[in-house]
């Protein structure tokens, strides 16, 4: 009997053990999504405390010109030095409406210009590039085209290419790079005043997740902490207000706020840890600047991180 009490008590502390290892093995992450790059002293605490070790950095977009060639827009400006310890990922949105131009020469020019982007601001330790694109059936066959010819370029010099990955693209084709991001906010009407959360709403997710659990790509999941102000006029919608310059407010217009609930972060995170855990295995916030930071308590940011 002694024996057995023995072997169970060292089941349980490996268990247990077990347990703790899964939440010294997960990794914190943020996106920094501004066009100057600059840290304050609250969001160099903030990657600190919280134990950040990587930084999804938004180096350009690619935007098509009046002929529909791909151009390079809002090139961050790195005006500041990069947190120690803190690996950087360099993320490229790209708005896939190009109908001129070689795919492979689009490849190309984006890869370059990151990697000289890299050697001009003494970037070191690039292990990963991401792609960000709101891809459709209809502009998936160019885009995947794109991303093959990224992901051998990647190859080609030992880096990983990822890709964000929205809710509605989970029942489409995966795409052909190593991993994906799944963005787990941008999931309702922004557009319509009757819509209160149209930044992460579980109602709106939940259709969506019957294709998690079978996604065939190695996943991690990107949650909000963004905030809009949204003008309408009449009832209409006039436009997201990043600045209180942005647009003439009149009399009777209405500023609504649509800001994710904690609540709604941790279901989402709690409906990701049942369906694919492993996904959790990377946490990435939406986005670093101080206001996002400060939003919660500094232990409700350790329970949005904290692998369960």
């Amino acid at each position: 009997m002694t024996k057995l009490w023995i072997s169970l008590f060292c089941i349980l502390l490996l268990a247990a053990c077990g347990g703790r290892q899964t939440n010294e093995v997960a990794t914190r992450s943020i996106y920094y999504w501004r066009t100057t790059f600059r840290l304050d002293s609250a969001e160099r605490a903030f990657l600190h405390m919280h134990h950040v070790k990587k930084l999804y950095v938004r180096y350009f977009d690619v935007t098509p010109d009046d002929e529909m060639h791909p151009m390079p827009n809002a090139t961050i400006a790195f005006a500041d030095t990069l947190p120690q310890g803190v690996e950087i990922v360099p993320v490229v949105y790209i708005v896939n409406r190009f109908q001129a131009g070689s795919i492979d020469d689009i490849a190309d020019q984006v890869f370059r210009r990151i990697l000289q982007m890299n050697e001009t601001h003494d970037i070191k330790g690039i292990r990963e590039i991401q792609i960000d694109c709101d891809w459709t059936m209809s502009t998936q066959k160019r885009y995947f085209s794109m991303l093959r010819r990224m992901r051998d370029l990647c190859h080609e010099h030992r880096l990983t290419l990822s890709a964000t990955i929205r809710l509605h693209q989970l029942s489409l084709e995966v795409p052909p790079v190593d991993k994906g991001t799944l963005m787990m906010y941008n999931t309702g009407d922004f557009t319509q005043l009757s819509v209160h959360k149209p930044i992460l709403d579980m109602k709106d997710v939940r259709p969506y997740l019957h294709s998690l659990s079978r996604y065939k790509l190695p996943l991690n999941v990107a949650y909000p902490l963004f905030t809009w102000r949204v003008l309408f006029r009449d009832g209409k919608y006039v436009g997201i207000m990043h600045g209180d310059d942005d647009f003439p407010i009149l009399q009777g217009d209405s500023v609504a706020t649509r800001q994710p609930a904690l609540d709604d972060i941790m279901a989402a995170r709690r409906a990701v840890d049942s369906l694919r855990p492993d996904a959790n295995s990377e946490v990435i916030l939406y986005h670093l600047n101080n206001k996002n930071i400060n939003r919660f308590t500094p232990n409700d940011y350790e329970n949005i991180y904290q692998q369960h």
